[in-house]
């Protein structure tokens, strides 16, 4: 290209991102199959209850500790309930937790690093504040959140996270220090050009590639420390299905059924490592110098 990037509009720039993403999926096979991976526990997941399963709560107990058949593909639980209609039903708990900690934790991360990298007067104050959450181990956190607020859907999401805040703010914090010292930013500050306005047109940009990569690796993270929540009683209500409810109370009956186990922690591990490898593939295709390597 003979024109920079830099100086692009901010939405041919968020079009060069897409062209570029796009591109990489042609050449980036193992980031197509973590996308479709994805798309497929997503799918199974929300269409679980159109799909004419067994309602996921319904007991039977003249049928607990099934192995799987015709009938019930992955067996019956401990209580009879249709495990198959209860994994599929408990990606849903999962999946919304994960993406809705790493939208949350993006966007407050973002709009704080932005200020705090930028605005020097509030930096150290900032900063300082964040040192001390990431000083707390995430998961410890986490479940001293939920034990304060109380097990719900929505405590376990405000619960992880306020713990992946200070990690998206260091990374913006990075990304502005390097560039607020650039030409273009002196020359639109001398041009006498509002600070929002810099953030917004100049700096926020720059920020986009490094942050959908991190908000794939929070999305991740999160599904995997709601299922170790759900699995120690600290996480969502035991009524309501996921795959670390469905682990937790089938641990006791491991050696009658190892389905109980197996099937949901398969599903998270899989999950986990579609997302784990579209992050990686974005990795590559959003860093230039990954781009000339290929």
């Amino acid at each position: 290209m003979s024109l920079h990037v830099q100086d692009l509009s901010f939405g041919a720039r968020l079009k060069h991102r897409a062209r570029v993403v796009a591109e990489s999926f042609k050449r980036n096979p193992t980031m197509l199959f973590g996308v479709a991976v994805l798309l497929l526990m997503a799918g199974l997941a929300f269409l679980a209850p159109w799909l004419g399963l067994p309602d996921p709560m319904q007991q039977s107990p003249r049928d607990r500790l099934q192995s799987p058949s015709p009938e019930a593909l992955f067996g019956t639980d401990m209580y009879g309930r249709d495990l198959f209609s209860r994994v599929l039903h408990g990606g849903q708990v999962s999946l919304v937790v994960g993406l809705t900690v790493a939208a949350m934790a993006t966007i407050f991360g973002l709009a704080i690093g932005l200020v705090s990298g930028f605005v020097r007067r509030v930096d150290a104050v900032i900063m300082r504040l964040m040192d001390a959450l990431m000083s707390i181990p995430s998961i410890l956190l986490a479940i001293a959140l939920v034990a304060l607020w109380g097990s719900s859907v929505p405590n376990v999401i405000l619960a992880l996270t306020i713990p992946e805040i200070p990690r998206v703010v260091r990374l913006v914090r990075s990304v502005v220090l390097m560039l607020r010292d650039q030409l273009y930013v002196q020359a639109a500050i001398a041009c006498g050009t509002s600070t929002p306005r810099i953030l917004i047109r100049h700096i926020l940009p720059n920020t986009i590639p490094p942050l959908i990569v991190q908000a794939t690796y929070i999305c991740a993270q999160a599904v995997i420390f709601e299922a170790y929540l759900s699995f120690v009683g600290a996480g969502t209500p035991p009524e309501i299905p996921s795959w670390g409810n469905i682990m937790a109370e089938g641990r006791m009956f491991f050696f009658q059924s190892v389905g109980i186990i197996l099937y949901p922690g398969a599903f998270l591990a899989l999950t986990v490592f579609a997302i784990n490898t579209f992050g990686d593939g974005l990795r590559d295709s959003l860093d230039p110098r990954m781009q000339r390597r290929v």
